[in-house]
Parts: structure tokens; C-alpha cells; sequence
């Protein structure tokens, strides 16, 4: 495991926290998803090129962006993060969790990159809180109480 000089594993963003970073329909929800993606930059966060693909593709189906704004956002954060490719260790790795009903494959596969780029920890709202798969543990950032949960307050040092 990796861990931030605070001794914070290093962790990667579900394309759910980058969605949500630009939708405007949940103001909530996209004032903690700001504060998440802009904390990332100052720690030790790796993105996938599988979410940025996944924000690509959900931000222009629902028009919350054109094609070129949401390029130009995804560029911006290839400059800004380190990034995770897939590889064909993690496509086995997904196909084998997927086949076995462990995970979905597309959900697989961001935990086999993500623990691939040395990340033990994945934020997101889209998996069981709490999980540990492929030796990475999902956690949904937002508490109960319209908050960050106090680990990513911890771990984005807030």
C-alpha cells in the first residue's frame, strides 16, 4: 500500500465525484465533489483514464457539457493528476472478479488499475461502503448529514 507523507493511502476518484464536480442539478453534492477534486490536486491522488472516460461520456450525454468543454476538462486534469492506464493484467483481473459476481466488469476493472497505480482507496458513491476488493477499499465520500465523511476530511486534510 501506498501511503501520503500524513501516512493517507493513496486513493483515486470514482468518474461519479468528477460528474458530480460539474453538475449543477444537486447543489450539494456538486459544492463537495468541488472541494474533493480540488483537495486531490494538493495529495497523493491518481486518477483512471477509465473515469475520465466514464465523465467524458456522462457529462456530454446529459449536455452538461459540449464535447470540447468536457476534452478541455479532462486535458486539464491529465496535466494536473498522475493518471492510470488499463492494462491487460487488470482486464483478467476484472473478467476473473465479474465472472466469479464479485463486481460488475466496468467497476472491476477501476479497482484492478486503481490497485494497479499503487491506490487502496477509491472514492465513490456507486459501490457497497465499506468493501474491500482486489485489495482496495471503496469509500462513499457524502455522510448521512449532507457532509464530507470525516476519513475523506482527513485524508484531503480539511
Amino acid at each position: 500500500m501506498t501511503l501520503t507523507a500524513s501516512g493517507e493511502p493513496r486513493f483515486t476518484l470514482d468518474s461519479n465525484i468528477l460528474v458530480y464536480s460539474f453538475d449543477l442539478t444537486d447543489p450539494v453534492r456538486h459544492e463537495l465533489a468541488l472541494q474533493i477534486v480540488h483537495r486531490s490536486l494538493e495529495v497523493d491522488c491518481w486518477l483512471t483514464l477509465q473515469s475520465l472516460s466514464e465523465f467524458y461520456s456522462a457529462t456530454t450525454r446529459k449536455r452538461m457539457l459540449s464535447p470540447a468543454e468536457a476534452a478541455d476538462q479532462i486535458t486539464d486534469w491529465l496535466v494536473a493528476f498522475p493518471c492510470a492506464a488499463v492494462s491487460p493484467r487488470a482486464v483478467r483481473a476484472a473478467l476473473s472478479a465479474s465472472v466469479a459476481g464479485r463486481a460488475s466488469y466496468w467497476d472491476a476493472l477501476l479497482i484492478a488499475t486503481a490497485a494497479e497505480a499503487g491506490c487502496s482507496l477509491i472514492l465513490t458513491e456507486d459501490l457497497a461502503d465499506g468493501n474491500v476488493l482486489g485489495g482496495v477499499q471503496i469509500h462513499n465520500p457524502f455522510a448521512a448529514s449532507g457532509e464530507l465523511t470525516d476519513r475523506v476530511r482527513a485524508l484531503l486534510r480539511l
